[in-house]
Parts: structure tokens; C-alpha cells; sequence
């Protein structure tokens, strides 16, 4: 089976898949100073939960934004006997990307553009809800051609909590109002309504850049399910998008390799 890892500045999502079939699905925080001993015990740990081994991988891919986790993470590859991919230059061949600087696209964004692809047609926008706020634009050829970053809702609320003396800790839900009848219901219109406002906001002037106005839009991330309920710009909600598109890399690699007889 292959193990697919998303590996974001917060949090790592992990999926095990048997062929194209998610089966089993885990998360951990992106922590800095793991080493692959401690990789190597958690991944042990969360497939023991479900009565598996290790040996059940044979393959791990992974899309990751912090370079000397991904170089732990082929430690424990190494380790298990697993074929290692890394989502990047080593697998443009079957990436279509068209940008100036196509080795400065993270990861993420192109397994995202991958999967948005093959599962929902071109062309299309992903919306990642993420520790950043990304988003992925597929055009009709199916060719990731750029999008936008903006903080993550996470770090806004963190920050205005740090600047703003009277405005606690208040929880990231959405508010039953955008006129908020409360200080938390003021500060989660602001945040959850106001990241779902520019949601909404992108999404239009790209379907207007892309002549697309029935572009698909598809939000992933963790943050997701919260922005979804407050707008309906999304056509769709796929919390595992990343994953998939890491597997479907991965596939379309073992595709390119010469087969023996």
C-alpha cells in the first residue's frame, strides 16, 4: 500500500491507500525537532491502532514544505524498505505546470492541482485552508497556472489576539450574524466570514481572469469545514484532496517506469 504525506507548517496528514482507495487516514503536528526515530514510533503506533504492520507499506510519497522533515521522513523510508517519492522537480514529468518559475510552486499546491484535475475536471479552483490560505488555479488545458496566498485564518486570530489586549482566546466558529451582537461574535464575523468574503471575492475575479464563470471550486484544508458553512461559492468540500493528488503523482510515476518481462 502507499502511505501519502502532507507535510504543512502546522500539521502532517497522512493517508494509506490500497490502489486508489483511501483506507485509512491520521494526523500529527509538524514538529520541527522529530526525528526519524519518532516518525518511525508514531507511524508504527497509528497503524497498530487498526491492526497493521509497516510491512503493509510499500511505497510512501509525500508533498512537504519543511526540508529537514522530508529528509527524516526518507530516513524512515529507508528503514521499511519503501519506495520514496517526493512531490516536486522529481516528478514534473507528470505534473503539468505552467509558470514562470515552476520549481518555486510548493508541493501542496501541486498535488492539489493534480487532484482537482482528475476528480473535478478543468477548469477549476482549490481553495486550501491551511496555516495559509492557498489558492490553486487548474486552467482548461488541466495546467496549474499560479493563484493567491493570504494568511490562514488560524494565524489571523492568533495575531489579533496577541495585539489586542481585551479580545481573548475566542473559538473559530461561525457566527449566527455578520453583525456581531458580542465582542466573539464581532471578532468570529470578522474572521470566519470576513476569510469566507475573500474566498468569495477571489473566486470571482479568477473565474472573470479564466472567462470560466462555472470554473468547479473545491475547498480542502482543516479550516475548511468552518469557511464552508459560511458561503456557497464551493461546489465542493474534499478535506483529503492533497492526499489524493500525492497518491495519483505517485501512480502516474510507477506508470513511467519500464516494466519487466
Amino acid at each position: 500500500m502507499l502511505l501519502a504525506i502532507d507535510m504543512g507548517n502546522t500539521q502532517t496528514a497522512l493517508g494509506l491507500f490500497d490502489g486508489d482507495k483511501l483506507v485509512r487516514s491520521w494526523r500529527m503536528p509538524t514538529d520541527r525537532t522529530f526525528t526519524a526515530d519518532e516518525i518511525h514510533v508514531r507511524l508504527l503506533g497509528y497503524l497498530r491502532m487498526y491492526g497493521l504492520t509497516l510491512g503493509c507499506v510499500d511505497e510512501i510519497a509525500f508533498a512537504g514544505v519543511v526540508p529537514q522533515l522530508t529528509h527524516e521522513w526518507h530516513a524512515v523510508a529507508e528503514r521499511i524498505a519503501a519506495r520514496c517519492i517526493a512531490v516536486g522537480p522529481d516528478t514534473a514529468a507528470v505534473t503539468h505546470i505552467r509558470a514562470p518559475h515552476p520549481e518555486e510552486v510548493g508541493a501542496d499546491r501541486i498535488a492539489n492541482a493534480v487532484a482537482a484535475e482528475k476528480f473535478y475536471g478543468a477548469p477549476s479552483i482549490v481553495v486550501d485552508f491551511g496555516t495559509a490560505t492557498n489558492i490553486d488555479v487548474v486552467a482548461a488545458d488541466g495546467c496549474y497556472i499560479g493563484g493567491a496566498i493570504a494568511p490562514g485564518l488560524r494565524i489571523s486570530m492568533d495575531a489579533l489576539v496577541a495585539r489586542a489586549a481585551r479580545i481573548a482566546s475566542i473559538p473559530l466558529e461561525t457566527p449566527p450574524h455578520a453583525i456581531g451582537c458580542t465582542t466573539e461574535e464581532a471578532v468570529q464575523s470578522g474572521a470566519v466570514l470576513g476569510t469566507a468574503a475573500m474566498a468569495e471575492g477571489l473566486v470571482a475575479r479568477i473565474r472573470a481572469e479564466l472567462e470560466a464563470p462555472d470554473a468547479c471550486v473545491i475547498a480542502t484544508g482543516g479550516l475548511a469545514p468552518i469557511v464552508a458553512t459560511s458561503t456557497k461559492v464551493f461546489d465542493v468540500v474534499d478535506g483529503q484532496l492533497t492526499l489524493k493528488g500525492i497518491c495519483e503523482i505517485a501512480r502516474r510515476m510507477r506508470d513511467r517506469e519500464p516494466r519487466t518481462v
